[in-house]
């Protein structure tokens, strides 16, 4: 049978990309919260952004070392780990008696997220071995966060209307130790004719490292994704905010957010379509920061034209969506070697962790200092132009390596 035919890789690639998924309501189930939380805990504008991005700090100080770990010791363990330590999080988030502990609660949440969605690609990488197949499925993988993010938006406000935000923590707990069984089951390890596992026996993480860094490759898809995650999550993770500033229903709220976020899917998979048809990734990553950068000034200064600003939103998500589509396909193509495919996705993960940190909170302060958000648009504008500059290298780099 061959590889385009094997149903266990679509299998797993389809489990892994589930999995993602229950890993992204946990950061999504926080935007629709936040008037809640500010309601009820008094929380100014600046510190609802960190925590917002708080869930990024694992992400932002140790993706790297995560990504060595899970060169070393297989991705499927690494991710297992991670799911319990996300259930933990929320367990605990659930039950915080005050704002200290569930910004704590974030901080475990944060660790178990990267430990569980970092290791993802190089999965993939491991068992889709078709190269078509493959970049389809990463772009299916740089998905999850937007489908993730658009139901936590959507269903959000409705479930803890219901029961409220404490047991909708609860829920997301339960669901993550769900996921973990569901992985452990049908994703097994992988055994050679001996019966050892086939993680590889690896150089130790001093050499891997430096193999790492020293390339260009690694250091360009992180910077490019450390520039769109801080604005995407900027400009979606505060609509809620926004749309109920402006008078919207939390109907209306829910469901314009999670269009915003859901429709990064498009791009996402679209990405991973075109990649498998052969076109550059230099167009695709140019193509997403131009439309980002447009639709976000159109989205903050085009004020009392509604449905423009809406649209400019949606094309700032949707055509953006191309850029993580690319990135994850790159990362893997740009590694320095095999055994540095996770820890080239960790790298990236630890900016694009970063940008979602610092990002935020840049924009609620450059809102809070002009009094509204008609001046966030140069926060965003920044990152596009920058990110297009970086497009050409990584077109550059990708040809040293295909060609």
């Amino acid at each position: 049978m061959t590889a385009r035919e094997d149903p266990a890789s679509r299998r797993t690639a389809a489990i892994v990309f589930a999995v993602g998924v229950t890993c992204a309501l946990h950061v999504g189930k926080l935007p629709v919260a936040i008037p809640v939380l500010r309601e009820a805990l008094g929380l100014p504008l600046v510190q609802a952004g960190f925590l917002l991005s708080l869930v990024q700090l694992a992400g932002m100080t140790l993706g790297l070392a995560v990504g060595l770990t899970a060169d070393r010791l297989g991705p499927r363990r690494v991710m297992l780990v991670g799911l319990v330590l996300l259930a933990l999080g929320s367990a605990l988030g659930s039950v915080a008696p005050g704002t200290g502990v569930l910004l704590l609660s974030r901080v475990v949440e944060g660790m178990g997220f990267l430990l569980a969605v970092l290791p993802a690609p190089g999965l993939l990488r491991q068992r889709v071995l078709h190269a078509p197949t493959l970049s389809r499925a990463l772009g299916w993988w740089g998905a999850y966060m937007p489908l993730g993010t658009a139901l936590a938006l959507f269903f959000g406000a409705a479930l803890m209307g219901a029961v409220g935000w404490r047991w909708a923590w609860a829920l997301l707990a339960l669901l993550s130790l769900c996921a973990a069984a569901v992985l452990a089951h049908c994703v097994s390890v992988d055994v050679q004719s001996d019966g050892h596992d086939t993680v590889p026996r690896l150089a130790k993480w001093g050499p891997r490292l430096k193999r790492t860094l020293a390339a260009p490759g690694p250091w360009w898809v992180a910077l490019a994704f450390f520039l769109y995650s801080g604005q995407w999550l900027a400009v979606v993770g505060f609509l809620p905010t926004i749309y109920a500033q402006a008078g919207y229903g939390a109907v209306a709220v829910g469901a314009l957010s999670a269009l915003a976020a859901g429709i990064n899917m498009a791009g996402n998979i679209g990405a991973g379509r075109l990649l498998a048809q052969g076109v550059r990734p230099g167009v695709l990553l140019a193509a997403g920061f131009c439309v980002m950068g447009l639709g976000s000034m159109i989205a903050f200064t085009a004020v009392g034209y509604p449905l423009w600003q809406y649209v400019a939103v949606l094309a700032f998500s949707g055509v953006g969506g191309l850029i993580p589509g690319t990135l994850f396909a790159l990362a893997v193509v740009l590694a320095p070697g095999e055994d540095t495919v996770s820890t080239t996705v960790g790298w990236m993960q630890q900016f694009s962790a970063m940008g979602q940190f610092i990002g935020p909170p840049l924009v609620a302060w450059v809102a809070t200092q002009t009094g509204g958000w008609q001046s966030t648009w140069w926060v965003t504008g920044t990152s596009s132009v920058l990110g297009l500059l970086l497009a050409g290298r990584l077109q550059a780099a990708w040809h040293r390596r295909v060609e």
